[in-house]
């Protein structure tokens, strides 16, 4: 992929302009101050170059061979590369004195102008001007973008001392130092998200992105945009470009949860992608490249849906180089009550009950229970605890083992940030993290769920079994 690391190390001009001699003396120049170029003679080998490669700054005449005055040809070229790439500055060059012409050009969305003949130190001036702007812009950009998925860049509690869960981490330990793409299997709430982030943490890639999305969450006509990107006017309500989880991820991991709800329609692409490591922002002809390590993670049967005709086959055998299967819960007795101390823990620091601790009586119980939800199940049933706990030590009578009915009572000795807090919680899970269905059914927006997630300090939904594994 192109990406700013790459653009910043090797910055590269396009230089476009019908006289083999001007084309050369840009070429020198530049090479002389370490910045690489490709010389094109005319509109359309510019445009072919464009679509082929990502450049730092375009440098362009405004005059070509249909005639020498009006600037026609140069201003079509700088509307259809600004078309092509939104984020490419393109700085126009035209003879001296047409400063006219030089301001429509910039009306039409040039960076800057250069007059012939040029003088030199003004000419990498302004080309080093723009591209540092491009440079800053792209990593405003990637950090909005990364601030909108919520990343969550801390390291979770890691609790595994059960001997089931001590032949899962061998297993990692095993696969992680790999480039090889992961397949994480098992039930509802066992804490896949967190084994996809020991992968990463563990691998040669961890100091570079760790992305999560959550396939579930994502409506089929946005896929394309949530994954690859889009740039602006690629659809009615694209009005400024959108960086992909792909783009994103790149040199990192990208982690897909719940994988199997990938639409079918959708599947091909994402094998293309993970095939030759392509893709096109959505709206954009320009093929990028992208260097991710893929984890995914699902509790569906995908080989029973690749039978039914539900999945491709060939993305299958792309996601699962290698397959972990997490334990449920119920088969890791010696990792229950540490990871029910850890919950109870984060969740009176939350809510502000402090001192809060198990009794005996419900550790036992905690032990003697099949847990359906798994780690999940437990992390909820803490914060119920936390909550409504009436003294310091929570016994087994309080924690009210897969019981749904109201807490009105419990309501009535919360703050209201701690009821709103509460209700976000809920919400997340009856529909299982999917963000869109928790908003309406709390009667808020998308944008205002995240905003509430930040506020209570939780993690991306899309990942509401990581707080233990």
């Amino acid at each position: 992929m192109d990406d700013g690391v790459a653009r910043e190390s090797n910055p590269t001009v396009l230089l476009a302009d019908d006289q083999a001699d001007v084309r050369e003396a840009l070429r020198l120049l530049l090479k002389s101050e370490g910045v690489a170029s490709t010389g094109v003679d005319g509109p359309a080998g510019a445009l072919d170059e464009a679509r082929r490669r990502a450049f730092d700054v375009a440098l362009v005449d405004l005059n070509y061979t249909r005639d020498t005055t009006s600037g026609a040809e140069g201003l079509e070229l700088l509307e259809k590369l600004r078309q092509l790439d939104p984020e490419l500055p393109v700085v126009v060059m035209t003879a001296w004195g047409n400063v006219p012409l030089a301001v429509e050009a910039m009306r039409r969305g040039a960076a800057d102008f250069i007059e012939k003949p040029w003088d030199n130190a003004r000419l990498l001036g302004v080309l080093r001007a723009q591209m540092a702007l491009a440079r800053s812009a792209r990593r405003q950009r990637r950090l909005e973008a990364e601030n909108a998925l919520l990343r969550d860049e801390g390291d979770a509690e890691f609790i595994a001392e059960s001997p089931a869960m001590q032949r899962v981490l061998g297993l990692v330990a095993r696969v992680a130092p790999s480039d090889a793409n992961v397949l994480v299997l098992g039930e509802n709430g066992t804490g896949k998200g967190v084994i996809a982030q020991r992968i990463h943490a563990l691998s040669g890639r961890a100091a570079q992105p760790f992305v999560k999305v959550n396939m579930g969450g994502i409506a089929e006509t946005v896929f394309e945009s949530e994954m690859f990107g889009h740039v602006r006017g690629a659809f009615t309500d694209a009005k400024s470009e959108r960086i992909g989880r792909f783009e994103l991820a790149d040199g990192g991991t990208l982690f897909l949860d719940e994988v199997g709800n990938v639409p079918a329609s959708q599947q091909p692409k994402l094998l293309r992608v993970l095939e030759d490591g392509e893709f096109e922002r959505l709206g954009s002809s320009r093929t990028q490249r992208t260097d991710v390590r893929l984890v995914s993670a699902t509790n569906a049967d995908l080989a029973a849906d690749v039978a039914a005709g539900r999945f491709r086959r060939d993305l299958l055998y792309r996601l699962n180089t290698l397959e972990i299967v997490l334990p449920p819960l119920r088969e890791r007795g010696d990792d229950i009550v540490p990871l029910a101390r850890a919950a109870l823990a984060r969740s009176a620091q939350r809510y502000g009950r402090h001192g809060l601790r198990l009794a005996p009586s419900a550790e036992r119980a905690l032990q003697a229970y099949a847990w359906p939800g798994n780690v999940r199940e437990l992390g909820h049933l803490m914060e119920r605890a936390a909550l409504l706990a009436e003294h310091d030590e929570v016994g087994a009578a309080a924690l009210a083992f897969g019981r749904t009915e109201s807490v009105d009572e419990g309501f009535e000795q919360m703050t209201l940030e701690q009821a709103e807090g509460w209700l976000v919680r809920r919400a997340l899970e009856r529909f299982d993290g999917n963000l869109l269905r928790a908003a309406d059914a709390l009667g808020i927006t998308r944008q205002a769920l995240y905003r509430r997630l930040e506020k209570h300090g939780l993690r991306d939904p899309a990942d509401a079994d990581d707080d233990d594994a």
